[in-house]
C-alpha cells in the first residue's frame, strides 16, 4: 500500500492548506527550538485552537529558554493559568534549567536525552525530533493514529494497538522535509480527517483510503478506565466575602494549586449529601463533588482568603474557579 507518491500528494496539500500557527512562524534555529519545547508541552491534552493564545501570550512573557529556566514560580503559573495539568508548567521549567545545566543550553538532539528532561516521554521526544531537527519520525498523536485506522480499515483491538500502528506508519514513507512532513501528517489528521464527518474528497490520500472505499468511518478505539470518585468540598467564608481556600498537598491531582478544603467520601455520604452537588472531569477521573458551607474554619487553618473582586490577582485553576462560580 505504500506509495513513492504519497509524501508529495501529503507535501503538496499541507503547502497549500496548512494553518497560521504562532509557532510555525520563521525564526531562528534556537527560536525554534524554543517554540517547539513550549509548545509541545502545551499541546499535550489539549488542543491546538485552545492553545494558540496562550502560547501567544506565554512567549511574550517568557521568550526564551534562560528566562524560562529563571523565572519565577508566581508568573510562569500566571502566564499557563487556564491551560490545566500545571504540572506541565512546572516540568517545562525543570526541562529549561537542566538543559541551560547539562546541555549547554542547547535543546538536546537524541531521544535518550530528551526523555531525559522532566514531562517528555515517547511522543513528544518524537515530535521535538521531528519538528525541530527535521528528524525522519513521524510522531504517533490522536490525529495520525485516526489516519492509519481508516486508510488500513483497522476495527479488531490487536489491529489499533500501539505496536501495530507504529509499524503500520511505514504506509506514510520519508522525505527530506522531515519537518514539515510530521506536521502535515498531524494537520491532515486535525482537519481532513476528523473523528466525525472527515472531509474525505478534500483528503490527498483517499485514493489509498481502505474506510473510503468501503464507506465506513468509524473509529474503534481502546477503552480507558474512567475512575469514578466522589468528594466534598468545604467552603469557608468570612464576614468579608472572602473564601478560603489552601496549596494542595493531600491529593494528586493539581499539586500545590490553591483549592478549596476537600475530602474523599464514600459514594453512599455523596448520594445523601442535601447541598449542592457537580461533575469534573479531570484526566481519567470522573469527580462527583458536594459542596459544603462552613461558618467556622478548620482548626489547623493553614490556607488563605481570597476576595472574588480580586480574582485577577491570583492564579487559580480550571477545577477552584468551576466550584467558585458553583457556589457564587
Amino acid at each position: 500500500m505504500t506509495s513513492q507518491n504519497i509524501p508529495n500528494k501529503i507535501l503538496n496539500w499541507y503547502d497549500n492548506n496548512k494553518r497560521d500557527l504562532p509557532w510555525r512562524k520563521k525564526v531562528s534555529r534556537t527560536q525554534k527550538e524554543y517554540f517547539t519545547l513550549v509548545s509541545e508541552f502545551m499541546l499535550q491534552q489539549t488542543q491546538v485552537k485552545t492553545v494558540i493564545p496562550y502560547f501567544e501570550n506565554f512567549i511574550s512573557k517568557i521568550p526564551d529558554l534562560k528566562s524560562l529556566s529563571r523565572v519565577r514560580d508566581a508568573k510562569l503559573m500566571k502566564c499557563w493559568e487556564g491551560l490545566g495539568y500545571y504540572s506541565r508548567a512546572r516540568n517545562l521549567k525543570k526541562s529549561a534549567k537542566q538543559i541551560i545545566n547539562e546541555f549547554k543550553g542547547q535543546l538536546p538532539k537524541n531521544e535518550d536525552d530528551l526523555k531525559s528532561l522532566p514531562g517528555i516521554g515517547d511522543y513528544t521526544s518524537n515530535a521535538i525530533m521531528a519538528i525541530a531537527f527535521n528528524k525522519k519520525i513521524i510522531p504517533l498523536d490522536g490525529n495520525v493514529e485516526r489516519i492509519l485506522k481508516r486508510v488500513f480499515y483497522l476495527k479488531k483491538e490487536k489491529e489499533i494497538s500501539k505496536e501495530n500502528l507504529h509499524q503500520k506508519k511505514i504506509f506514510f514513507g520519508e522525505t527530506i522535509r522531515a519537518s514539515d512532513y510530521a506536521q502535515a501528517i498531524m494537520e491532515i489528521g486535525a482537519l481532513i480527517c476528523k473523528p466525525s464527518n472527515p472531509l474525505c474528497y478534500q483528503c490527498p490520500i483517499s485514493t489509498n483510503c481502505k474506510s473510503f472505499k468501503k464507506n465506513d468511518f468509524e473509529i474503534i478505539k481502546i477503552n480507558k478506565f474512567n475512575k469514578q470518585k466522589f468528594f466534598e468540598a468545604n467552603i469557608f467564608q468570612n464576614k468579608q466575602n472572602n473564601y478560603y481556600l489552601l496549596k494542595n498537598r493531600k491529593f494528586n491531582f493539581l499539586k500545590d494549586m490553591p483549592i478549596f478544603p476537600m475530602n474523599e467520601i464514600p459514594k453512599t455520604k455523596f448520594k445523601n449529601h442535601l447541598g449542592k452537588r457537580i461533575n469534573i472531569k479531570m484526566s481519567n477521573m470522573d469527580m462527583k463533588i458536594a459542596i459544603n458551607m462552613k461558618n467556622n474554619l478548620p482548626e489547623k487553618s493553614d490556607g488563605f482568603f481570597i476576595n472574588v473582586k480580586d480574582l485577577s490577582n491570583w492564579t487559580l485553576p480550571s477545577f477552584t474557579k468551576k466550584i467558585l462560580n458553583t457556589i457564587k
